[in-house]
């Protein structure tokens, strides 16, 4: 039995595209659906049994009535080739509020033959060309499943984070003693486990993910043989009972995924094999993505444009189709010979500039007394300001908090447009002009 697992598709992700002059759709989208169509070609040429999806089909709730057809037809060419999809709901499929449907319910109200989708906690059976195969399916689970019961309603969030994993530990103790061992099992989950190594999902995550111990899936694993996770974007593996494998998302989101190979999941299971001993492979199958490639360039000459334009010229065959930035480290006082048009111009045969930041070197700031920028990180550098503005309590802590959440957007290549919401900030205090 052969089973295909990949997750984190993100359809909506548009930052760093423009609009295709063909299709009239953002390029980006078009990355996301090429990568969709390596894994489905993949399928169907491979006597793939059966494609496990475990989350986040779109990147928003509400996704468009393009982004649906697109992710739809894709499903459909894998069903019209008798392939069965199991679809699990993740974080970025569920609904503002309880008792809207997620992203997904459709495949489940229209009964759509083949497709399966994993609403809630619980087992499947889904037939394969092979025969059944049990999926025990943990969807993405937020506080706001307890505080539907009155008895959570009042705990501090400490409290409610230990009660909420302890009833998640409860309900796959009696999933697992469900399982029938003469059956091949698999668990799905949409989750972090305690050892996962996070990335950039963490900045399309609202509030906190809730945490599972590794133990907590494997202590009373039954006759469970691979864990097909998802929600971490980074391809990852994990566990010594069996493995719980991250199989990463199918296409890089922003700079934080720069050089994560990008792929999906390759399964196979013995069913006529004693339980606990069915898995025979699990490999990885990348597809291609798009790239993205930061160039620092350190111009210590009088000329920085020159040693700009030199490095991209080394790296002509990496720009080339990439989402590119470029990070240039210049001597005090050269700052005004970086020619911004001229790097652009030398970029036009990337897919997208992602901008052009500056680091002076030997630059002195007045707020900073006697410490030098270079040692001075962004959020002292913003205590600082904010102190020689005389900005304390409540309004300074807003504004720090304000100016990590930029910071990290900035490491990530993420502009405000591209999913920030400025619109929330608090009004930060204009400078006076010098």
């Amino acid at each position: 039995m052969r089973i295909l697992h990949f997750a984190d598709l993100h359809i909506g992700v548009e930052n760093f595209g423009r609009t295709d002059p063909v299709t009239g759709l953002s390029t980006r989208l078009l990355d996301f659906l090429a990568a969709f169509d390596q894994l489905v070609e993949y399928a169907l040429a491979n006597d793939v049994d059966l494609v496990l999806f475990a989350g986040d089909a779109y990147k928003s709730r509400d996704p468009s009535q393009t982004q649906q057809r697109e992710f739809a037809r894709r499903v459909a060419r894998l069903t019209r080739a008798g392939v069965p999809v199991y679809l699990l709901v993740g974080n970025h499929d569920l609904p503002y509020a309880a008792g809207r449907a997620t992203a997904i319910d459709i495949f489940d109200t229209l009964d759509v033959p083949l497709v399966t989708v994993g609403r809630r906690i619980g087992t499947e059976l889904v037939q394969t060309r092979q025969g059944p195969l049990q999926v025990v399916g943990v969807p993405w689970v937020n506080r706001s499943w307890l505080l539907t019961h009155d008895e959570y309603k009042n705990l501090p969030p400490d409290a409610l984070n230990e009660a909420l994993e302890n009833k998640l530990a409860d309900l796959l103790t009696v999933e697992f003693d469900k399982v029938d061992s003469g059956v091949p099992t698999v668990l799905a989950g949409h989750l972090s486990h305690a050892d996962a190594m996070p990335g950039s999902e963490r900045r399309m995550t609202v509030g906190a993910d809730p945490i599972f111990l590794r133990s907590m899936l494997t202590s009373v694993h039954g006759n469970v043989e691979y864990a097909a996770l998802g929600h971490i974007h980074q391809r990852q593996e994990h566990g010594n009972v069996y493995p719980l494998v991250y199989s990463g998302s199918l296409q890089r989101v922003d700079f934080g995924e720069e050089g994560q190979e990008k792929g999906f999941m390759i399964i196979d299971i013995d069913p006529d094999a004693k339980p606990g001993e069915r898995l025979r492979s699990h490999e990885f199958v990348s597809v291609t993505a798009r790239r993205f490639l930061t160039l620092d360039v350190r111009a210590s000459g009088a000329n920085p444009t020159e040693e700009v334009l030199r490095a991209i010229e080394r790296r002509a065959a990496e720009v080339e189709g990439a989402i590119v930035r470029v990070r240039v480290t210049l001597q005090s006082g050269t700052e005004g010979q970086l020619d911004d048009l001229a790097i652009r111009r030398a970029l036009l045969p990337a897919h997208y500039m992602a901008g052009i930041s500056r680091d002076v070197e030997g630059a002195q700031r007045s707020r900073l007394g006697n410490l030098r920028p270079e040692g001075v990180s962004p959020g002292r550098a913003l205590e600082l300001y904010l102190e020689s503005r005389d900005i304390k309590g409540e309004r300074a802590q807003e504004l720090l908090a304000y100016g990590q959440r930029l910071v990290q957007q900035v490491d990530s290549g993420e502009s405000a447009e591209d999913g920030a919401d400025p619109a929330g900030a608090p009004a930060l205090v204009a400078e006076p002009a010098p």
